[in-house]
């Protein structure tokens, strides 16, 4: 069944979720002639967070800060690190399992005063 523009129908619907996660649902559409199913999968993530680190340790010598990152959605994470700035090293990827807390080893080794 071939519907064009003027044939369209709007389907309002209003999505409250209360925390961030991956939320799926199933509308059914029947009528006389004709039966529909339509899924719809929202992603809802959090606001943008900062974070300031400061790293206090003498020249050539490394201090590890391990950076908690939570999985609250319904799926594993595979994450890539993208470090910048001199003395920053840590692992390039990262697995989170979903519902779990993993921890990102970031480590600061100056070979310099700065």
């Amino acid at each position: 069944l071939f519907l064009g523009k003027s044939d369209a129908v709007e389907l309002p619907i209003k999505f409250i979720p209360q925390c961030a996660g991956c939320y799926r649902c199933q509308i059914l559409l029947k009528s006389s002639c004709d039966v529909r199913v339509y899924e719809i999968e929202c992603v809802v993530n959090t606001d943008h967070a900062e974070a300031e680190l400061e790293f206090l340790t003498p020249a050539y010598q490394a201090v590890i800060q391990d950076i908690p990152i939570s999985n609250m959605s319904n799926q594993d994470w595979k994450l890539e690190a993208i470090l910048e700035g001199e003395g920053f090293s840590g692992p390039p990827l990262i697995n989170v399992c979903l519902g779990e807390t993993a921890l990102y080893p970031l480590m600061f080794k100056p070979v310099t005063e700065c």
